[in-house]
């Protein structure tokens, strides 16, 4: 029997084994692992619950970072809308206030002097005896009356001119009516 020997180049020396090896052990070691983990089932329901409550918690904090974006946006809409009302109902007053000083300076100059005077006779006399009326119930009424009216005697002081206008224009609408019918 005759024994060949192999040529050193295609004979693996020991140390290129013992390094296969290795490698193969290591390569069946990682496999080996990974079909035990994917055989743990138990394992995997953790990590998925894990990733699950994860996600929860962050859909969470999403949630309420929207919700107080919307709230602050909505804050903003508010204070924009009021703000727009105010404006509005300014100028609308404003109008208004132009609208009734033309209609009364439009009544003096069409009014006849005799009416004008009669006017302010009568807007005298009524004057007087309001104050007369308010010097007796003043007398007669309880003490939170009293400050109630004298606040509201202050709110008209503080508005007097529309307060003015607003009576002059309904004594002239008055005299006018009058006068129509007399007519």
């Amino acid at each position: 029997m005759s024994h060949q020997s192999q040529s050193d180049d295609s004979a693996p020396t020991p140390d290129l084994l013992r390094e296969q090896i290795e490698r193969t052990r290591d390569e069946l070691g990682r496999t080996v692992e990974a079909l035990a983990a994917k055989a743990d089932v138990k394992e995997q329901a953790k990590e998925k619950a894990v990733e699950a409550k994860e996600k929860a918690v962050e859909a969470k904090e999403q949630a309420k970072e929207k919700a107080v974006e919307v709230k602050e946006q909505a804050m903003e809409k508010a204070v924009e809308v009021k703000e727009q009302a105010v404006e509005k109902a300014t100028l609308a007053a404003e109008q208004l206030r132009h609208k009734v000083t033309q209609a009364v300076e439009l009544a003096k100059d069409r009014t006849p002097d005799p009416v004008l005077d009669k006017t302010a006779l009568a807007a005298a006399r009524v004057r007087d005896g309001v104050t007369r009326a308010g010097h007796l119930a003043a007398d007669k009424a309880p003490e939170q009356v009293r400050d109630k009216a004298a606040s509201a005697a202050t709110a008209a002081r503080a508005n007097r001119t529309p307060l003015f206008v607003g009576v002059a224009a309904l004594a002239v609408f008055l005299l006018l009516r009058r006068g129509r019918r007399s007519k």
